[in-house]
C-alpha cells in the first residue's frame, strides 16, 4: 500500500478533454503540477516567495502512466507521497476516479533545487520535508 502524504480533489473541466471526450495527456502533468503546488502551500510555502528567495524547484523528469481515462464532470483526487534520492525530490503521484476509485494515472515526477542560480541541495526543503520522506 502506497504512503500517501497528501490529497487534493479536482474535477475535469470540459475545456480539458479532447475529440474524444476524455481529458487530453498533457492536462495530465497540470494536475499533477498543481497537486505539488498544493502540498507546498499546506506545509506553509508559497512557490512564489520561494522564487524571490533565489529557491527555484524545478522539473527534470516525469514518467506518466495512463490506465483509466477521466471525462468531463469527472471528480477526482489526485495523491502524493515523496522520496529524495541524491539531490532529487522524487514525487510519486496517483490520480484515481472518485466515482468508482480507478487509478487514472500513475506518474513519478523527478524534482531539482536550483538555489541561487546553481543546482544543488536546499537545506530549507531539506527540513521542510523531513517529516514527509518515504526513503526507508
Amino acid at each position: 500500500m502506497e504512503k500517501y502524504i497528501y490529497e487534493l480533489t479536482m474535477k475535469v473541466r470540459d475545456y480539458e478533454c479532447d475529440l474524444q471526450g476524455i481529458v487530453n495527456n498533457a492536462n495530465y502533468q497540470h494536475y499533477l503540477e498543481h497537486t505539488r503546488h498544493e502540498f507546498l502551500i499546506s506545509t506553509g510555502v508559497s512557490f512564489a516567495k520561494l522564487h524571490e528567495d533565489g529557491i527555484d524547484p524545478v522539473v527534470a523528469r516525469i514518467n506518466m502512466a495512463f490506465k483509466t481515462p477521466l471525462k468531463s464532470g469527472d471528480e477526482f483526487v489526485s495523491k502524493l507521497y515523496m522520496k529524495k534520492e541524491g539531490i532529487k525530490y522524487v514525487f510519486y503521484q496517483d490520480i484515481f476516479r472518485k466515482s468508482d476509485g480507478k487509478v487514472s494515472l500513475k506518474g513519478v515526477v523527478e524534482t531539482v533545487c536550483v538555489v541561487n542560480g546553481r543546482l544543488g541541495d536546499s537545506e530549507l526543503f531539506d527540513k521542510l520535508f523531513a517529516p514527509y520522506l518515504g526513503n526507508d
